[in-house]
């Protein structure tokens, strides 16, 4: 079986990402890149060499030609679609290959990857997987992510499950292993995470705003909150007010994390889910509509998402 691996996508997620397969693949076998930022991959190219043999590619096509298993996360479904079934330059342009593993980890809609899964599986590409991920880049960093798996645990065939769990090892923890039952699960199931997600940072970014103007220091509000009933995971990990939380983004002037820009379009999509399951979608519309609003400011564009705390006014 090709041990190759191809890594498609080293955005602030994807890098960090390949840097954990790279670091615990086998320093024999090689791993393969593609980005179309350029830069990034000479960078990562730089970096991780000493860990083994690393080559970039310049089209999804020329990976799969080489590789047996493929991992992805991109921005969005245009990108996916352009990786996978682009009749020239994608995934579905190289020769058959019924045994290639392919485990996409972007956030797009559920049906935009039944769709590509479909046509990968008509044209006997291999076996396409959604696989999205949970952890933000502290988690991607760490080789702590979720991973939310869009089909049946032995759905495949044993010799493929164990290859999909052996590369899932490399940036996750097989606690956080979650098999969602059939493709697009696991994006439905991501859906709905990050849009709690979105929900509880901007009430967290209000919180913290409310608070500091009354007086409260920020560190001992945060210790409240922490010890009561409104804690939450990004409350300890991506609270927005900076100084609060030394790990947390805001701290370091919201640079790193989970741009503001994708937050809209996680939301979008969950909104968009809503309304298409007939599910009444108050708290994440009403947040939806402030966050397009707080990715037009000049002080938040290209920070992380908690960053609304600053296009809220929040004391800094």
């Amino acid at each position: 079986m090709n041990d190759t691996v191809g890594f498609i996508g080293l955005g602030a997620m994807g890098y960090e990402m390949a840097v954990n397969v790279r670091k615990k693949m086998a320093r024999t076998s090689l791993l393969l890149i593609n980005d179309v930022n350029r830069e990034a991959c000479d960078r990562f190219i730089q970096e991780l060499n000493s860990f083994g043999p690393i080559k970039f590619l310049s089209s999804a096509r020329e990976v799969a030609e080489e590789a047996g298993s493929i991992l992805s996360i991109v921005p969005a479904a245009d990108h996916v679609k352009k990786v996978y079934i682009d009749p020239v330059t994608g995934v579905i342009a190289a020769r058959k290959n019924a045994a290639r593993l392919m485990l996409e980890c972007s956030t797009i809609d559920v049906e935009a990857t039944k769709d590509v899964g479909q046509q990968l599986k008509k044209a006997g590409a291999g076996n396409y997987i959604d696989t999205p991920v949970s952890g933000g880049v502290p988690g991607a960093t760490a080789g702590t992510l979720a991973f939310l798996i869009g089909t049946a645990k032995n759905d495949t065939d044993v010799e493929q499950e164990t290859r999909m769990e052996n590369l899932l090892r490399m940036m996750g923890s097989p606690k956080k292993f979650f098999y969602c039952g059939q493709l697009g699960a696991g994006l439905a199931a991501k859906i709905c995470n990050n849009y709690l997600s979105g929900v509880i940072l901007l009430a967290s970014a209000e919180a913290m705003n409310i608070g500091i103007r009354q007086g409260i220091d920020r560190k001992l509000l945060y210790q409240v909150v922490h010890n009561s009933t409104g804690q939450s995971w990004m409350f300890d990990n991506v609270n927005p007010a900076p100084g609060t939380v030394d790990h947390a983004p805001s701290s370091r002037d919201y640079q790193g994390g989970f741009k503001a820009q994708m937050m809209v379009k996680d939301m979008t999509l969950g909104v968009d889910a809503g309304a298409a399951t007939g599910v009444r979608t108050s708290t994440g519309s009403a947040a939806l509509a402030l966050y397009k609003e707080a990715v037009t400011d000049a002080r938040c564009i290209d920070r992380d998402v908690s960053v609304v705390y600053r296009f809220l006014d929040g004391p800094e």
